[in-house]
C-alpha cells in the first residue's frame, strides 16, 4: 500500500478525485490536515471518565461491583487521492482503564482499509480489516473476552446503464476468541471460533447524485472450528438505500429476508425478515436526529440455545442550545429471542431477554478548535426469565473530544 501511495502521489497531486457515493472522498470542509494528496483527520477522545456502578453486569442481589473508569481513544482517518479514486484508511485504539479491577483493563485496536477503483464502466473495491478487542461482543456475553476478527470484502461492478450497475461481491471473516476466554463456565473459543464467508450479486441504481438504491442476493456459509454442530448455511435477499455523507439525510437502511438453515437438523431454522439501518438527519442546522436499528440472527455462547433473533433500535436527539452549548438524549431497546435445541432440557424454554437503555448529556464546544467537553449519564437494565441474567447499572462521568 505504501509503495502504491508513493508512486501515485506525484501524478495525483494536481488532481482531486470525485467526492460522493462513487468517489468515496471526504467532505473537504471537515478535513483538518492536508499534505498534498494526503488528507487526514486525527482525533483524541477521552470517554467514560467517571463511575461504572456495575462493572460485571451482575444481578442486584449479588452485590454489583463499582469502579472508576476511563477510555482513551486516539484515532486517525487518512484519505489519499490517487488518480480518480480515494484510498481510505482508519486506525483506532481504545485504551480502557479501571482503577480497582485490573482484569477489565485492555487495549483494543482496529485497522480498516477501503479502496474503490473506477475504470470507465468497470469498478473494483477492496476493503480488508483487522480488529483485536476485549469489548463485549454483544448484548448477551457480559465478559470482556479477548477476541480477534480479520477479513475483508471485495466487489466488482459493471455500469450497464448510465445510472445502473450490476456487481459481484464476496466477503470473509475469521472470528477467534482466546483459549482462556470463558463466560459462565463456557469456553468461548470452543463454542464461537468460526469463519463466515459469503458471495452474492447486486443491482444498484442511482436515483440522485446523493441517493442510491440497491437489491442483492447472497449465499452465506458459517463454519465453526470446534463446534461443528453450529455450522449453518443462509440465503438472503434484501433491498437497501444509501445516502451520501454530504446529503442532508445521511447513512443507509435496508430490509431483507433470510433463510437460515443449520446443518444439524436438531437445531431450529429461521426464515423471516431482517433489517439494518443507521440514519442521521439534521433539522435547521441545530437539531440532529439519529436512529439505528437491527434485526437478524446472532450466535449464542450456549450450545443448547445456539442462536437468538435480535431486534433492537436506538434513537438519539441532539440539540444545539445556544452558543457553544449542546444537549442530547438517547434511548434504546433490544430483545433477544432464543431458539432452543431439540431434545435437550432447557431451563427457560423460548426465553426472551429484554435490554433497555436511556441516558443523556450536555456539552460545551471550545472555540473553533474542535474540542468538546461533555457530561454524560446512561442507565441500562436487562430482564430475563433466568435470575442470573438480570442486571441494572448506571454509568456517569465526563468526556473530552479533541480534533487536531
Amino acid at each position: 500500500m505504501v509503495l502504491v501511495m508513493m508512486c501515485a502521489i506525484g501524478r495525483a497531486s494536481a488532481q482531486q478525485p470525485p467526492i460522493g457515493i462513487d468517489g468515496g472522498g471526504p467532505d473537504p470542509a471537515t478535513v483538518r490536515v492536508r499534505i498534498g494528496p494526503v488528507w487526514m483527520n486525527p482525533r483524541l477522545e477521552l470517554k467514560n471518565i467517571g463511575v461504572d456502578t456495575n462493572v460485571f453486569d451482575e444481578p442486584d442481589d449479588q452485590n454489583p461491583k463499582r469502579d472508576f473508569t476511563t477510555t482513551i481513544s486516539p484515532n486517525l482517518d487518512i484519505w489519499v487521492g490517487i488518480g480518480r479514486t480515494w484510498l481510505q484508511t482508519t486506525i483506532r485504539e481504545d485504551i480502557v482503564w479501571y482503577q480497582t479491577y485490573a482484569s477489565e483493563r485492555s487495549a483494543n485496536e482496529t485497522y480498516a482499509l477501503s479502496w474503490r477503483v473506477p475504470l470507465n464502466r468497470v469498478s473494483f473495491r477492496i476493503a480488508p480489516s483487522f480488529e483485536t478487542t476485549r469489548e463485549r461482543p454483544g448484548y448477551e456475553i457480559d465478559a470482556r473476552a479477548r477476541h480477534t476478527q480479520w477479513g475483508g470484502e471485495a466487489q466488482v461492478e459493471v455500469r450497464a446503464l448510465s445510472k445502473t450497475t450490476f456487481g459481484l461481491a464476496t466477503a470473509y471473516k475469521n472470528i477467534a476468541f482466546d483459549d482462556s476466554a470463558t463466560f459462565l463456565g463456557v469456553s468461548l473459543s470452543d463454542q464461537l471460533n468460526r469463519t463466515e464467508a459469503s458471495m452474492g450479486v447486486t443491482v444498484k441504481h442511482e436515483l440522485t447524485p446523493l441517493t442510491t438504491i440497491a437489491a442483492s442476493a447472497r449465499r452465506e456459509r458459517d463454519r465453526f472450528e470446534r463446534a461443528s454442530l453450529r455450522d449453518s448455511d443462509s440465503t438472503e435477499v434484501d433491498m437497501n438505500v444509501t445516502f451520501d455523507p454530504h446529503a442532508l439525510l445521511k447513512g443507509g437502511a435496508g430490509v431483507g429476508y433470510r433463510d437460515f438453515q443449520p446443518v444439524d437438523r436438531s437445531l431450529p431454522a429461521y426464515t423471516g425478515l431482517t433489517a439494518t439501518g443507521d440514519l442521521t438527519y439534521t433539522l435547521l442546522g441545530s437539531t440532529r436526529f439519529q436512529v439505528q436499528f437491527r434485526r437478524d440472527v446472532s450466535y449464542s455462547y450456549d450450545i443448547n440455545e445456539p442462536y437468538y433473533l435480535e431486534n433492537g433500535i436506538t434513537g438519539t436527539v441532539a440539540q444545539q442550545i445556544f452558543g457553544p452549548f449542546d444537549a442530547l438524549v438517547r434511548a434504546g431497546i433490544a430483545t433477544l429471542a432464543y431458539r432452543d435445541r431439540t431434545g435437550v432440557a432447557i431451563a427457560a424454554p423460548d426465553r426472551v431477554d429484554d435490554i433497555r437503555t436511556f441516558g443523556g448529556g450536555a456539552g460545551y464546544h471550545i472555540g473553533s478548535s474542535g474540542t468538546r467537553l461533555g457530561l454524560n449519564v446512561e442507565h441500562a437494565t436487562r430482564s430475563s426469565a433466568l435470575a442470573e441474567r438480570r442486571y441494572s447499572g448506571l454509568r456517569y462521568g465526563a468526556s473530552v473530544t479533541y480534533d487536531f
